[in-house]
C-alpha cells in the first residue's frame, strides 16, 4: 500500500521535457530538473525521451514538501518500475538539476547525475567546439577572455538552472570582459554558457 507521500497515476499526454498530464487532467511538472524550452537546443529531443520513458504507462508520483507551483501543477519525482525517471533524464542530458523548491533528499543525487552527464559529454552536457571554449571564464556576474585569442561570442547563452537566461552578442579581445544581470532568485547559483548551437562552454557549480 502507498504511503501518503506516493500516488499512482496514468501518463497519457507528455506536454515538454519536465511536464506531463494524467488520464486525471492532472499536470505533472518533475522536481529537480529543469528541461529547455520550445525552440532551445535539444527541447524536441527532451520531450521525446520522456514520451519513451513514460507516455501511456502507469507510474508513481513522490511527493516532497511543496505539492503544486505557482502555476497550478502538481510536483513530483516519477517512478516507473522503481527508477527514478527525473534522474535519469539529467544522467542522460535532457535537463539540468533545477532546486527551485529547496533541496531534497535527492538533491545530492540529482548533482551526480549531472556529474556523470559531464563525464559522459551527451547532449546537454556536449561541450563546445569552439576554440575559445577554453579561454572564457564565468564569474557570478561576468564572463572575460583569459587568452589572447579574439571571441566572437555571437549568440552565446549565459543561463541559470532555471528559465531565466542573458544572451551575448559582442566580440571580447584578449583580457577583456562583460558584466550581465541574470536574476537567480527563483534558482540555484549554477550558471551555464553555452555557444551558439548549445555546445557547453562553461558550467559553474553554485555554493
Amino acid at each position: 500500500m502507498l504511503g501518503e507521500n506516493y500516488r499512482e497515476v496514468f501518463i497519457e499526454r507528455v506536454i515538454d521535457g519536465d511536464t506531463i498530464v494524467t488520464s486525471e487532467g492532472e499536470h505533472v511538472r518533475l522536481l529537480g530538473i529543469n528541461t529547455p524550452e520550445r525552440g532551445e537546443v535539444f527541447y524536441e529531443e527532451s520531450k521525446k525521451f520522456l514520451e519513451n520513458s513514460v507516455l501511456n504507462q502507469t507510474v508513481t508520483l513522490e511527493f516532497t514538501r511543496e505539492r503544486t507551483d505557482k502555476y497550478g501543477r502538481t510536483l513530483a519525482y516519477i517512478f516507473l518500475r522503481n527508477e527514478n525517471i527525473n534522474i535519469k533524464t539529467v544522467e542522460k542530458g535532457f535537463a539540468n538539476y533545477y532546486f527551485y523548491s529547496g533541496r531534497d533528499k535527492y538533491s545530492e543525487v540529482l548533482e551526480n547525475a549531472w556529474m556523470t552527464c559531464l563525464d559522459n559529454k551527451v547532449n546537454l552536457c556536449r561541450q563546445s567546439n569552439e576554440p575559445c571554449s577554453s579561454c572564457l571564464i564565468l564569474g557570478e556576474n561576468y564572463v572575460a577572455n583569459n587568452c589572447n585569442l579574439i571571441c566572437e561570442v555571437q549568440d552565446w547563452t549565459i543561463k541559470g538552472e532555471g528559465r531565466d537566461k542573458v544572451l551575448l552578442n559582442r566580440t571580447l579581445a584578449a583580457g577583456q570582459s562583460q558584466s550581465f544581470e541574470l536574476d537567480l532568485s527563483n534558482s540555484g547559483e549554477s550558471l551555464f554558457l553555452r555557444d551558439d548551437v548549445g555546445g557547453l562552454v562553461v558550467y559553474s557549480a553554485g555554493e
